[in-house]
């Protein structure tokens, strides 16, 4: 059983008609457009250039009946992409529609990126062409954690505040108070500077490492992909930490309790008792 499985898969021949027919729609595509090809013609990138000049790949994993299924479509898109197909169609077609998906996302991307362009972006360390979401600091250890909607992006999104109590506790405040001043025909950056009255840290002036603080637990940035995102509440105090470290830590300790995901403890650097929201369970 071992070594049935170890075996490779015995690969039966496409017919002819397979192989010529897909080198025939892609001398009409345009060999331009075609970013990679395996050795086996089984699978074709295609690359595509928005209005702009965002660079997007579309990965077709083609199957022996070709052209009369169609191939399976790998995008890197915030939202689905299905491709309307007939037997009658090809490659030329699939790269019309990835084109119309584009453009159908260009107000999307382009948000994100002025975000990404001006803000510090905390988390995803290196967000992909379909990541809606983005951790931005505002200060030391306090950040806002945004849900962007693709396919209406200058709406307001779903924002999470991150950090002590007396620092992000103004902020929802703001955002309760100022929500009906969302404008979605100003950029997404611009409203929420307007709406939470702020200014976030600027690339020019800061460095990502003034907001990039050590867990005081573990004494690293990044946990199993995390970074820390509990704050004492106490001003003199502010320590970050991993949610799982704090965790841990709380655990251990006879005077702490625990009341479904809440934990009331103490800090393991100003001993001031308060509470965390914690939503892991550690074996």
């Amino acid at each position: 059983e071992i070594a049935l499985k170890n075996t490779p898969e015995l690969h039966i021949p496409r017919p002819p008609e397979y192989y010529s027919c897909l080198v025939r729609d892609i001398e009409i595509l345009g060999w331009n457009k075609v970013a990679y090809v395996d050795t086996g013609l089984t699978t074709v990138k295609l690359k595509a250039e928005d209005s702009c000049g965002r660079q997007h790949l579309i990965t077709l994993k083609l199957n022996a009946k070709y052209p009369t299924e169609p191939p399976d479509c790998l995008v890197d898109f915030p939202v689905q992409f299905a491709v309307s197909w007939m037997p009658q169609n090809s490659l030329i077609d699939i790269h019309s529609q990835f084109l119309a998906a584009l453009e159908s996302l260009k107000e999307f991307w382009d948000a994100m990126d002025e975000i990404d362009g001006n803000t510090w972006v905390l988390e995803p360390e290196n967000p992909t062409r379909s990541a809606t979401t983005r951790r931005i600091a505002i200060g030391s250890n306090v950040s806002v954690n945004i849900e962007v909607d693709p396919r209406h992006p200058n709406m307001l999104p779903e924002c999470y505040f991150l950090g002590a109590d007396h620092v992000v506790n103004p902020l929802r405040i703001k955002l309760n108070n100022n929500m009906h001043l969302w404008d979605p025909e100003i950029s997404l950056l611009q409203n929420l500077k307007d709406v939470l009255e702020i200014d976030f840290p600027s690339r020019a002036v800061l460095e990502k490492s003034d907001f990039t603080k050590d867990c005081g637990i573990c004494y690293a940035y990044r946990l199993d992909g995390t970074i820390p995102d509990q704050v004492c509440d106490d001003p003199r105090c502010g320590q970050p930490f991993h949610q799982a470290c704090l965790y841990e830590w709380l655990q251990g300790l006879p005077s702490s309790r625990q009341s479904f995901n809440v934990i009331f403890g103490e800090c393991p650097y100003c001993n001031k008792v308060r509470k965390y929201n914690v939503n892991v369970q550690l074996n």
